[in-house]
Order: C-alpha cells, then sequence, then structure tokens
C-alpha cells in the first residue's frame, strides 16, 4: 500500500515525509437524488392541471403572434434571419402567416 492510500482499520498512521505532494483530490458527486427532488418539486409547482401540449400550443401561438404584422423593413430583416438560418421559417412562408 502506497504512503498515500488509505490506511486500513488497525493499522497505524504511516508519517509522510515532508516535501511530498498530496495525492490528488476526487471530487465526485452524485446528483441524481438531487436531480429527481428537483424535478419532483418543479412538477408539484405546475399542479395537476398543467397540459404540457397546451403550454407548448401557446408557445407556438405567442411565436406567431411575435412575427405577424410586421412592416416591410423588418419583414426584409427576418426573411434574411430565415435564410441565414437564424431563425426558423414560421407559418406559410410569411412572418405574418
Amino acid at each position: 500500500m502506497s504512503s498515500h492510500g488509505p490506511v486500513p482499520p488497525g493499522e497505524p498512521a504511516r508519517p509522510v515525509p515532508p516535501g511530498t505532494p498530496a495525492p490528488p483530490a476526487d471530487f465526485g458527486f452524485d446528483l441524481d437524488a438531487h436531480e429527481m427532488l428537483r424535478r419532483t418539486h418543479v412538477l408539484a409547482a405546475l399542479g395537476p392541471d398543467w397540459d404540457p401540449v397546451a403550454a407548448m400550443r401557446g408557445e407556438e401561438e405567442a411565436y406567431d403572434l411575435l412575427y405577424s404584422g410586421l412592416s416591410a423593413e423588418q419583414q426584409r430583416i427576418y426573411d434574411e434571419l430565415v435564410a441565414a438560418g437564424v431563425l426558423p421559417r414560421r407559418g406559410g412562408g410569411d412572418a405574418a402567416a
């Protein structure tokens, strides 16, 4: 067993010579239990009436409103951003769709 390893029960600790570097520390954390608790709290806060499909539908409607009624200049910029791949094409081919 190295001088840096754990000391088995019942064995006296061996002195470490001065100037010997300490072994690297192992900082491993298992956050699975915490993540499950966090998800449980999120779902409890959303309540039993939360409908994820309706939430996504509402988000899509909000985006449609955001890109509707654009001026000619705004429409041009929107089309440039779509062509560059920055924004997805929404609706039937123009932002007001």
